[in-house]
């Protein structure tokens, strides 16, 4: 039997990954393979799963539909030839054997939509959607829902149910409780097993406890997109000025992705004060031969691309530009303050839906100016903090969703 997983997406990527191993682990006979639809696929390079067609990373960084200009410039860097040619790798795929086939398609209706065309059967990892766009916990439409939103019924539009309710749709994962419940009476196949966002990221015993720190640590999310992740990093570093200058004994984590290029945000930290360290704290670094040490003052920036999990455990604070790094990091019980962006992803229509997604766990900060008294108000709230914590674990669910869903898929193939 064989799976193609496509995905569109740095997240998404990393989501698919979590899935994919854990079906190797469970059943190593699994012929797997990737198609990474945005981006180049780094995720899936680094566990040696072969990727089947064409990849390129878009000018709009895959926000193509947030953005007619980000479209324009796709379209003139190839997006229609890119996607051609990734569809035909699809159905090259679905025709190059006869075993037992799943597509198993991750993120939002683009990669959904390969799948149905594939004329395979697939299942659906639903990253992107959530009722808690537009309900309470409950379940009652909130606020700001509006007439529109409460006449189609879900935060899933009826083209994407129609998708979902497909015969060959065999299984659909959503990323909660409530989004599984309202898909469910629209008779689609939907099953609660938790989040895969939140997988792949306990730490490591050697993770020093948070009761032993005696600095505020924050851990900085810039977003794993180029170029707005650069431009992220730019704004977040007026953040972390103000915050020096106010607490002066303070602890940064640039938790920086991997695909990104570390020169282009380094480059930019001795225009804010920041002088290289040759000591490095292994509380900070966690054993990273590649981290780098800033200092000013008394405050200290570790810079790492390789230390995520233990970067989001260690820090008490996020400030956050990006999309499933700053969930991951309220999944974990802490409190994440964002400011708006430019864009393509991180917009003030993004910033405002992500903080319905994520709840009181999200505190949305108009400008850079506007986050030291936000953090002030924080730390003089310890009630909230507490109601944080259980807020966070509640919308993002447990650990152990992609061990789940591997299960699922492969009691699947028993039965076919």
């Amino acid at each position: 039997m064989r799976i193609l997983c496509l995905s569109n997406g740095h997240g998404e990527d990393a989501i698919a990954v979590q899935i994919l191993s854990a079906i190797q682990a469970q059943n190593p006979e699994t012929s797997l393979a990737a198609l990474p639809i945005v981006g180049t696929g780094h995720a899936y390079q680094k566990l040696d799963i072969p990727i089947i067609g064409r990849t390129q990373q878009m000018p709009s960084g895959g926000f193509v539909y947030m953005d007619n200009r980000q479209l324009m410039r796709d379209l003139k860097g190839g997006l229609l030839q890119l996607t051609w040619q990734q569809y035909k790798a699809v159905k090259r795929w679905q025709h190059r054997e006869k075993e037992k086939s799943l597509i198993l398609a991750v993120g939002d209706i683009v990669p959904l939509i390969f799948a149905w065309l594939s004329g395979c059967q697939y299942a659906f990892v639903g990253t992107a959607k959530s009722e808690y766009y537009l309900r309470d916990r409950q379940g009652n439409w909130l606020p700001k829902t509006s007439a529109l939103e409460k006449w189609f019924g879900s935060v899933y539009l009826p083209w994407e149910r129609w998708l979902l309710s497909r015969k060959k749709c065999v299984a659909v994962y959503p990323r909660d409780r409530l989004t599984t419940e309202i898909l469910q009476t629209y008779k689609i196949p939907a099953v609660n097993l938790g989040n895969p966002m939140m997988d792949g990221l306990e730490p490591p015993e050697s993770l020093p406890q948070g009761e032993a720190k005696q600095t505020l640590t924050f851990v900085l999310l810039p977003g794993s997109r180029p170029p707005e992740a650069l431009h992220n990093w730019q704004k977040i570093l007026q953040v972390v000025q103000l915050l020096v200058e106010k607490y002066q004994n303070v602890d940064f984590i640039a938790a920086i992705a991997p695909s990104l290029d570390s020169a282009e945000f380094l480059d930019c930290l001795p225009s804010f004060g920041w002088q290289a360290s040759d000591s490095k704290p292994c509380e900070l670094t966690f054993g990273d031969p590649e981290a780098f040490v800033f200092q000013q003052h008394k405050a200290q920036l570790v810079f790492t691309q390789h230390r995520y999990a233990e970067s989001l455990h260690y820090a008490d604070l996020a400030i956050a530009m990006a999309g499933t790094a700053t969930e991951q990091f309220v999944g974990l019980g802490k409190p994440a303050l964002t400011i708006v962006g430019d864009g393509p992803q991180f917009t003030p229509a993004f910033a405002e839906a992500q903080t319905r997604l994520l709840g009181e766990s999200v505190l949305l900060c108009s400008s850079p100016r506007a986050v030291p008294e936000k953090v002030d108000f924080l730390l003089s709230q310890p009630d909230l903090l507490q109601a944080i914590a259980i807020n966070g674990q509640e919308r993002m669910g447990q650990a152990g969703a992609a061990n789940r869903i591997a299960n699922h898929l492969l009691a699947f193939f028993q039965n076919i």
